[in-house]
């Protein structure tokens, strides 16, 4: 910072009796003789708070501060000013909406760094916004300056120079010193290190390497959708394949049969699990990698996006003492993120819980988990007929596959312990009579069943870019008798229904999306229910009375509810709820 801005901020922090003159003159000295920047001395010393600082640079030129501190920029919009610039600058761009880009400034009194970015946003059509940023903020965005393309650049060259002559094509024929060689090889270790790094730094929850004709693809599924973000020579599929399997501890010389494992490791202090699932195609192997950030933990029922009403009357039924509860949707849908939400509800010293699971997902601590093994004969059904041997009084299993584990989890509800699991059905009350196919008897059926759940995962709207838009008139009115059939307590005071989209913008990556939030509906088995799952006939109309007494909301209206209140789009809504 120019020594005239400097000469602001310390009359400002005298004048304001911050720092007593003899300790500000102190750190001046320490500057000059160490070189290191004044500001810093200050915070490090503790005589001032970054924030302090920052809210003085703020009154001192009149900008307004960002909080980076949680901020995670766009990869296009940081690198609108390279890395050194930024650095010599101690300038960093971390939003954009249409021509107006955001510039955070450490020293707000250099004009230089003004002036040079001034000069590109003339260049390029821009019109920037400064604000003030803390020095830790700018500390923090310099590290999400992504090397990863100028890494996967370098690796592939090296591959193709070491492994794409002639000699060392892979063809069938390939002996296994080339297939140690390739494994080991630096280039490929470097290719599968970066795909696994953007992952996580991209919040994917899964990774797609898939062989093609001429080039394999990486996809990432982010918010529950893919994308292409990477193609890697066909040469080198095998050889990133083979390093997966070994760091998944696979057989590196089957490819016949699918092989499933896992990968744990540390990047930037998250502890990251990866389960590895291998698939034999045509002429080559697909890889499937689950990305699982442990060390977020848990998230609670509200952190999921579950409504009010919805989180009422889950907490109501996991107090009762026994009996089944059972939680449907297709796969992918977040089902065992929930049952672990409720397990960290339930945990406590006197009671144990003890779980069955293929495979872990996340280890709740004070909760007894275990993990079945076909392959030994460790199945659900095994599983649980030696859980009930271990004195449990809260049992969960990660799902009903077959009609003895069906048998076995009803059993147990009725004997006195209280039992989660989950199902594939596309509803709520689907699930009961997808179990009396499997070969449930319906009068303890009805006496086991507490609650059904039935949950899917919508993608929400950016809040940097939320704008408010008009339905075609056919579309609205459908929505509109849907909505109207919703409990008027639970539209939360909602009189008129408005609908919003994303636009696009750097914070969303120009998709209009940021997360996902769950939509449910919630099925509680009263005595009236009872009655009807023990009758072989019954009609639509009845089991719809019952419905309405308890305020049943369907999957579509809990995300109508949704989509009004501008959480997420009513075409996610359609997406996830038409059957």
């Amino acid at each position: 910072m120019a020594d005239q801005a400097f000469e602001k901020i310390k009359n400002y922090i005298l004048s304001s009796h911050l720092v007593d003159e003899a300790r500000l003159s102190d750190i001046l000295v320490k500057s000059q003789q160490s070189g290191a920047d004044p500001q810093e001395l200050l915070i490090s010393s503790g005589l001032i708070t970054s924030s302090q600082l920052t809210s003085i640079k703020s009154k001192i030129f009149n900008l307004p501060i960002a909080d980076l501190s949680e901020t995670e920029i766009n990869q296009s919009v940081l690198n609108v000013l390279s890395q050194k610039a930024a650095e010599n600058y101690k300038m960093v761009v971390f939003g954009q909406e249409d021509k107006a880009i955001k510039v955070g400034l450490v020293d707000p009194g250099n004009f230089l760094a003004i002036e040079a970015m001034d000069f590109l946003a003339k260049q390029e059509g821009w019109k920037p916004r400064y604000y003030i940023i803390s020095i830790f903020d700018f500390r923090r965005a310099m590290k999400q300056y992504s090397e990863s393309k100028k890494e996967i650049a370098t690796a592939l060259k090296s591959a193709e120079e070491k492994f794409s002559s002639k000699e060392q094509v892979i063809s069938q024929k390939e002996d296994e010193v080339s297939v140690e060689e390739r494994i080991k090889s630096a280039p490929v270790a470097k290719i599968v290190s970066v795909i696994i790094r953007n992952a996580v730094d991209g919040g994917a929850s899964d990774v797609h390497i898939e062989p093609g004709k001429n080039e394999s693809r990486v996809r990432y599924r982010v918010d529950g959708i893919l994308h292409t973000s990477l193609n890697v020579p066909n040469y080198l599929h095998n050889a990133v394949v083979s390093r997966i399997k070994v760091l998944a501890n696979l057989k590196l010389d089957e490819t016949r049969v699918p092989q499933d494992g896992r990968i744990r490791l540390v990047i930037d202090g998250k502890d990251v699990d990866l389960r590895v699932s291998v698939l034999p195609m045509l002429n080559s192997e697909k890889v499937v990698i689950r990305v699982l950030n442990t060390s977020a933990g848990v998230p609670t029922l509200k952190q999921l996006g579950f409504s009010d009403y919805h989180i009422e009357i889950i907490e109501q039924n996991i107090k009762r003492s026994f009996g089944l509860f059972l939680l449907t949707g297709p796969t992918g849908s977040g089902k065992t993120t929930t049952l672990y939400s409720i397990l960290n509800i339930l945990k406590s010293d006197d009671s144990n819980i003890t779980t069955l699971e293929d495979p872990i997902e996340y280890y709740v601590s004070g909760v007894n988990q275990s993990q079945v093994n076909p392959e030994v004969g460790f199945s659900f059904a095994s599983g649980l007929r030696a859980i009930l041997r271990q004195d449990p009084n809260i049992i969960m299993v990660g799902e009903i596959r077959d009609n003895e584990t069906a048998e076995l989890v009803i059993h147990a509800g009725l004997t006195g312990h209280l039992v989660f699991s989950t199902l594939h059905t596309n509803n709520a009350w689907g699930a009961i009579p997808r179990l009396v196919d499997m070969h449930a008897e319906p009068f303890l059926l009805a006496s086991t069943l507490n609650l059904v759940m039935a949950q899917r995962l919508v993608r929400k709207i950016c809040s940097d870019c939320r704008e408010e838009i008009e339905l075609p008139p056919a579309l609205f009115s459908r929505i509109e008798q849907e909505f109207v059939k919703i409990p008027d307590n639970l539209k939360g005071g909602i009189k008129k229904m408005k609908f919003f989209r994303g636009k696009g913008c750097s914070s969303c990556a120009n998709s209009g999306y940021v997360g996902r939030t769950i939509v449910g509906e919630l099925l509680e088995v009263t005595s009236e229910l009872r009655e009807l799952i023990t009758k072989e006939n019954f009609s639509g109309e009845v089991l719809d009375q019952q419905l309405k007494k308890q305020n049943y909301v369907n999957l579509m209206q809990d995300g109508l509810i949704k989509a009004v209140q501008g959480e997420t789009t009513i075409d996610e809504v359609m997406r996830v709820t038409q059957n």
